[in-house]
């Protein structure tokens, strides 16, 4: 289930509200006027796109929206939910056969899931199962990285881009040497490039990159939980064992929660069979 990831805009708010806070604190808000710089802008961000258009193709170009709003996307991964699907199923696999589950799948919203069981009810060879599920997972892989990569590429060349307005800066500074009033100012604007460069691409482009990394991870990891208990449940394992095979994969906080609820559920059963 996808809901909405509130820590990536905070984190960035957070960040441009510190920064701002250091430059209003220092020197006002003059200080603050003095960090606006439109040419500055103009070269960082148009340098930014114009090398992405010339490293990616359009189609490429085209994915850019999906993937940024997958940044702030928040995927809802329940590990012990999952546990005791494939618990359930391996129960009814045992007690009535593996076509019984094709019922099971119909509360089923996962495709990754539907697709293992299916295979499994097919009567397809474990180690061809696995084979087929960890393609799919190696092709998710590959079409997440190309989706990411012109996010990591856009937080390689935004300082790039800033060093060049800063030597763009500088060379005209350089030429008008006559008048020393004018040197102060004309560094700082030269450096503004340096600035914007770096903030876009250590407040956004490399975090957002970063957190693009860590959603793939989580689903890779959720997936080979899947493929274990896909086949645990294709050859027939006791659900128990099943169970606590898959509970390697909990973490200790996870598993004490489990115990917890696993705990209120015996007492309350106790309770109204009393």
């Amino acid at each position: 289930m996808n809901k909405r990831d509130l820590l990536t805009p905070i984190g960035i708010t957070v960040g441009f509200i510190m920064i701002m806070f250091g430059i209003v604190s220092s020197g006002g808000m003059g200080g603050f006027v003095g960090f606006v710089q439109g040419s500055s802008v103009l070269i960082v961000l148009g340098g930014l796109l114009a090398a992405l258009l010339v490293n990616f193709n359009i189609e490429q170009i085209k994915t850019t929206k999906h993937v940024i709003q997958e940044v702030f996307k928040r995927n809802e991964h329940d590990l012990a939910e999952l546990i005791e699907l494939f618990e359930r199923l391996s129960e009814r696999a045992r007690r009535e056969g593996l076509l019984a589950l094709e019922n099971e799948l119909e509360e089923v919203n996962d495709p990754y899931i539907r697709k293992g069981v299916l295979l499994a009810i097919d009567g397809i060879e474990p180690e061809v199962i696995n084979d087929i599920m960890n393609a799919e997972i190696d092709a998710m892989e590959d079409r997440h990285y190309r989706g990411r990569l012109i996010i990591e590429k856009a937080g390689e060349y935004a300082p790039s881009w800033g060093m060049i307005g800063t030597l763009i800066g500088l060379i005209l500074m350089l030429q008008n040497l006559e008048d020393p009033t004018t040197l102060g100012p004309s560094m700082a604007v030269a450096l503004l490039t340096t600035f914007y460069g770096s903030v876009l691409a250590n407040l956004v482009f490399t975090p957002m990159a970063g957190k693009l990394e860590t959603k793939t991870n989580e689903e890779v990891f959720m997936k080979q939980v899947i493929i274990e208990g896909v086949i645990g449940v294709q050859s027939g394992q006791n659900p128990r064992i099943l169970k606590e095979k898959l509970s390697a994969f909990l973490s200790n906080k996870e598993k004490n929660k489990k115990v917890e609820t696993e705990e209120e559920n015996l007492t309350e059963e106790s309770f109204n069979e009393a």
